[in-house]
């Protein structure tokens, strides 16, 4: 059976359409060959474990173990402006997306018109012959196929796959920096209210102290100046409380803000330091893990793709394409005769356009598209040596907290000593009163001083579980949805 010329050249359009992408396919970039974050003299921090594995069950903030935590997080993934815009954003990219798939799919459209019109039959060389007036109803359609002989739709389909993924994981990031920074309010409440209570048990044991003193005034064994000292040493502890009440409402105020609430419609839960469970060790993961986990990471890669993508595309524009069409009308004076065979017309068209002249602006394209994508590599390399740098002051960060409280642990069993040494004086008659007042207050003084050094050691705790961890949400029998 002979093989009509058309059918054989619509055939092999079709198979170079097929097979014809033009511009460079996408590699991801390698990821980094060293073993370790630290640099030479970091200080190490023990409860940190670098480990090959990238997943692990459950939200980061489960091992924190607060229940609190938990229904506080599950509302600002519900409410919040950060959580809303990250979701359009998404919702935008995905739209994009189905754009870009549908105009690979052949385009059909269909038209219909009503028309009145009044033919000057004098412009025909009719001479005294009336114009009549007509009605003219038509109904049609096209549909029109663009063979993408050298894959420039596909590369831009490619493209708005990556762009979509990469905003995947925007929001992925944005619901993990969410997530940590509620975290670390929460965690900041909870510290800071321990350190106002062990300030007012310092201002308890300064109103105390007054009273001996006073007692002993008036019992003429002290001066006033030993009053006068009391009095200032009350006014003085007495003068911190404000800034620590200060610093607790900032952060409750900025928890309210991140769950999307206002200060006047939501409070936080009073979240105390027994409320939570900060894990002993903590795995980290391999740099060559955490390129393939981290979302900033994923979609820096992504955007990388997308930008190598665009360069097939504007490969693509600088060679002939071919578009097939077929219209069809139906068009006549009655409305019954619409849609006889008679008032049929059609037309069949293969359409080649290329490049002629355009004062080089297809290549100045493809340059540009270049240099975007060279401009995106570095974009990614950056992104990841940002969280090499971000892993690796996490880590020194906690191995200096470690060495602050390893001190600040030592000196409080001095004033440990020392309460034990005065209250066994005071029980046997060999002690004055006060001197164990004083002794119990630089006891609750050091405490104090633990106690900001463990709300500093919690949120670095923090900031390394998300620098590390990509897992925001929670496993099925996790108890946030």
């Amino acid at each position: 059976m002979a093989v009509s010329k058309p059918l054989l050249i619509t055939t092999l359009a079709l198979s170079l359409g097929a097979c014809a992408v033009v511009g460079p396919d996408y590699s991801a970039p390698l990821p980094p060959k060293v073993q370790s974050y630290s640099m030479a003299g970091d200080a190490s921090a023990a409860s940190v474990r670098l480990t090959p594995e990238t997943s692990k069950a459950g939200a980061w903030w489960t091992p924190l173990g607060s229940p609190a935590l938990d229904e506080v997080i599950r509302l600002a993934l519900k409410d919040s402006p950060t959580v809303a815009e990250a979701s359009a954003v998404l919702a935008r990219s995905q739209a994009q997306l189905a754009a870009a798939q549908g105009a690979l799919a052949p385009q059909v459209n269909a038209a219909a018109s009503p028309m009145r019109e009044r033919i000057n039959t004098q412009s025909f060389g009719f001479v005294g012959f009336p114009s009549p007036t007509i009605n003219l109803y038509s109904i049609g359609g096209t549909v029109s196929y663009d063979l993408d002989l050298f894959g420039g739709r596909r590369r831009a389909l490619e493209g708005a796959r990556a762009r979509a993924e990469a905003e995947g994981h925007h929001a992925e990031a944005a619901y993990l920096a969410l997530t940590g920074n509620i975290a670390i309010q929460a965690l900041r409440i909870a510290y800071l209210q321990a350190q106002r209570d062990a300030l007012d048990a310092v201002i308890a044991d300064d109103r105390k102290t007054i009273n001996m003193l006073q007692k002993s005034e008036d019992a003429g064994g002290s001066g006033s100046t030993a009053t006068a000292s009391g009095y200032g040493l009350l006014a003085r502890d007495q003068g911190q409380r404000p800034a620590l009440s200060r610093e607790i409402d900032a952060a409750r105020h900025q928890l309210a803000y991140l769950v999307g609430k206002s200060p006047a419609e939501w409070s936080p839960p009073d979240f105390r330091i027994s409320d939570f469970t900060l894990p002993g060790s903590i795995p980290a993961s391999l740099p060559s893990s955490l390129v393939r986990q981290r979302p900033d990471i994923l979609a820096a890669d992504a955007e990388l793709h997308a930008a190598t993508a665009q360069i097939g595309v504007a490969t693509a524009d600088l060679f002939p394409d071919i578009k097939l069409s077929a219209n069809l009308l139906q068009g006549a004076i009655e409305p019954g005769d619409l849609l006889n065979y008679g008032s049929t017309g059609w037309e069949l068209i293969a359409g080649v356009t290329a490049p002629v002249f355009n004062g080089g602006r297809l290549k100045a394209n493809r340059s540009a598209a270049v240099a975007n994508a060279r401009a995106a590599e570095a974009r990614y390399r950056s992104t990841v040596l940002r969280a090499l740098l971000q892993v690796a002051d996490s880590m020194s960060t906690l191995g200096q907290d470690d060495l602050s409280l390893d001190a600040a642990h030592l000196f409080e069993r001095v004033t440990q000593e020392n309460l034990k040494d005065a209250k066994a004086a005071f029980d046997l008659g060999g002690g004055p009163e006060i001197d164990l007042a004083n002794a119990r207050k630089e006891v609750n003084r050091a405490r104090r001083s633990i106690l900001e050094l463990e709300g500093r050691r919690a949120a670095d705790l923090v900031g390394l579980m998300t620098a590390t961890s990509a897992q925001w949400k929670p496993d099925a029998a996790g108890t946030v949805k």
